[in-house]
């Protein structure tokens, strides 16, 4: 199993609008060939502000898929460049860390 967890920053004040755009791409997503979890998180409510917090304008996505070629696929499929030209202008950062369980 491959797990991502994809730090996404958007410009101050566009968090809300990059969200709605991934939440409208689940479906496609979820649909793909070895995706087994892929969903959108957020600072958790009720927490205080510390140096692990991501803040107002950052979500993380997290996710899980069955195989690395799987993952790849999902890379280049035609709704995320679609997501990706949708959001572009909206993003000002977005690091993504791709791991594998410790055998």
């Amino acid at each position: 199993m491959i797990h991502v967890v994809a730090v996404i920053t958007a410009k101050p004040g566009q968090r809300a609008a990059v969200l709605e755009a991934f939440q409208a791409n689940v479906p496609a997503v979820l649909a793909e060939d070895g995706c087994i979890e892929y969903q959108a998180t957020v600072d958790a409510k009720g927490m205080p502000a510390s140096k692990g917090t991501f803040g107002e304008d950052t979500f993380v996505v997290v996710e899980k898929w069955a195989t690395l070629p799987a993952l790849q696929a999902h890379a280049v499929a035609p709704h995320m460049k679609a997501y990706g030209e949708k959001t572009k202008d909206l993003l000002a950062s977005r690091v993504i860390h791709v791991l594998e369980p410790v055998a």
